[in-house]
């Protein structure tokens, strides 16, 4: 009896849950349609259509709950599901790689805001080297390829709602570079409310009190948003046959022309629809999305799917040895027939939010490496670390403004007098985070060619000249001030206390 109960129990708690998921539906869409009459006619056409996508991702969101992988099913993938970048390059290159290159788009994501480096406006904006920003670095490379191979590679720049307007004012400046530049809007998608699961905007504006309601849907919105917009279908008309897709703060994203070949020469029937460039994990990497085999496809694994229980397996290096470094080869046609059929399946990751008056909300996003289970033939390779060089913190850009790396045609490589090819770790503290301080504390960039490990905390200043080597620690203590003089040399040293230059 008890049993039937339960049964009983059981079917009126699940019909109960579909009519609120219902609900929850209805008022949604109640609301969303509201808010388009906001708009004006132009806006609302394109709001119309972030919100057809909008509603497609509620809809899965609550049908799923929990961690969306069953963790028994996790296996490594096969060995030749990623091939070494060494196997790859040893192919070598063919006569004409400028027919292959003619095939190629770059798309650089431009969504993200320079805030947590203490920067208004587009990250892309911000001076990484010799004056130059993450985008005239862009520019200079493409550009570069082209007049070396007499190429037509266009750049394609993903900005979001954030992100558009100053970019589109800077883009006058390439006017006579010899690269076409197109750039498409990422969705604009209604933050909502964690209790009622309703947006939080008044109105379709993004300013004043509106201007925390909305978010850029993560870069797995690339796929419809690069649909929507037309692009696709036009670049698919010139010829192109594969994207290119990195972070623009990645300045290890540079045109392969290995990789290129590799995917252009594969036999038409088996040809590779989606390449993941993976690297091995160091600590620094934990995080980093690795690559599974999951029912019989190549699955990317984001630590938000991961079941609490088995975090910290995930984090380990020696289970899961790679991570994604987000850049990715795709095939253009092979978008447009998973876009056309419905069939691109992205999973939901669920990134709650406080915003500055304590309410909590969540955002809906998608990550656009997820998608490699979606795509036939689809393959990883494990690439050296020197395609991996993100800019994140300003520790990131004291590496990269630094004498570790040269600079040749907007691409950064390694300084051929460092001895070991791998990069020192840097860890700058809080008075360092806001680029224009971080600038402020150096007069100029140390010698860093044989520094292994950097951490400053405190009130530290770096006069002209300075070199650092081994290990070094500087810690000024609360109150105090170090200065460290022009053209001293720290090497395997700890400095501490109080040390002030003044001028006389």
């Amino acid at each position: 009896m008890s049993l039937l109960v339960a049964d009983l129990t059981r079917g009126a708690m699940t019909e109960f849950q579909e009519k609120l998921r219902e609900q929850h539906e209805e008022s949604m869409h109640r609301e969303l349609e509201a808010l388009l009459v906001t708009a004006d006619k132009a806006g609302a056409e394109i709001s119309r259509k972030d919100f057809d996508g909008f509603k497609k991702l509620f809809h899965r969101f609550l049908q799923v709950k929990g961690p969306s992988v069953d963790w028994a099913k996790i296996n490594r993938p096969p060995e030749d599901s990623i091939q070494p970048y060494e196997k790859i390059r040893a192919k070598g290159l063919p006569d004409n790689i400028t027919a292959c290159l003619n095939k190629l788009a770059v798309v650089k994501l431009n969504g993200g805001l320079g805030t947590s480096m203490g920067c208004k406006g587009p990250k892309s904006l911000i001076s990484v080297r010799n004056e130059n920003t993450f985008l005239d670095l862009t520019v200079q490379q493409i550009e570069h390829l082209n007049k070396t191979f007499n190429a037509d590679v266009p750049l394609v720049l993903m900005n979001s709602f954030n992100t558009d307007e100053d970019t589109k004012k800077i883009l006058q400046k390439y006017k006579h570079h010899r690269v076409n530049i197109h750039t498409f809007n990422q969705s604009r998608y209604p933050r909502i409310n964690k209790e009622s699961l309703l947006p939080i905007a008044k109105n379709m504006g993004v300013n004043g009190d509106n201007s925390e309601a909305w978010y850029p849907p993560g870069h797995g919105d690339i796929y419809a948003s690069f649909s929507n917009s037309g692009l696709l279908k036009k670049l698919i008309a010139e010829g192109k046959e594969y994207i290119f897709v990195s972070n623009i703060d990645n300045l290890g994203a540079t045109v392969d022309l290995f990789i290129l070949h590799h995917l252009m020469s594969q036999p038409a029937d088996r040809r590779c629809e989606f390449i993941m460039e993976v690297t091995d994990k160091t600590r620094a990497d934990v995080k980093g999305g690795t690559l599974i085999q999951y029912e019989d496809h190549l699955r990317l694994l984001e630590i938000a799917q991961v079941p609490k229980a088995h975090v910290d397996e995930f984090k380990s290096v020696t289970k899961f040895k790679i991570f994604n470094t987000n850049n990715l080869w795709i095939s253009l046609p092979a978008i447009k027939r998973l876009q056309e059929n419905n069939n691109m399946d992205l999973e939901i990751i669920v990134n709650p939010k406080t915003l500055d008056g304590g309410l909590n909300v969540i955002q809906l996003e998608t990550a656009v490496g997820a998608a490699i289970k979606s795509f036939k033939n689809a393959m990883g390779i494990n690439v050296p670390r020197s395609r991996f060089l993100p800019v994140k913190t300003s520790s990131d850009l004291l590496l990269v403004m630094s004498n570790l790396y040269s600079l040749e045609a907007g691409s950064l490589t390694m300084s051929k007098k460092r001895e070991f090819p791998t990069t020192p770790h840097v860890k700058l503290g809080s008075s360092f985070t806001k680029v224009q301080d971080f600038l402020t504390r150096f007069e100029n960039i140390p010698d860093m060619l044989e520094l292994d490990h950097l951490t400053v905390s405190g009130d530290v200043t770096f006069g002209k000249n300075v070199s650092l080597k081994g290990t070094v620690i500087i810690i000024a203590n609360h109150g105090d001030r170090i200065d460290i003089p022009a053209g001293a040399m720290l090497e395997n040293k700890i400095v501490s206390g109080n040390l002030r230059i003044l001028d006389h």
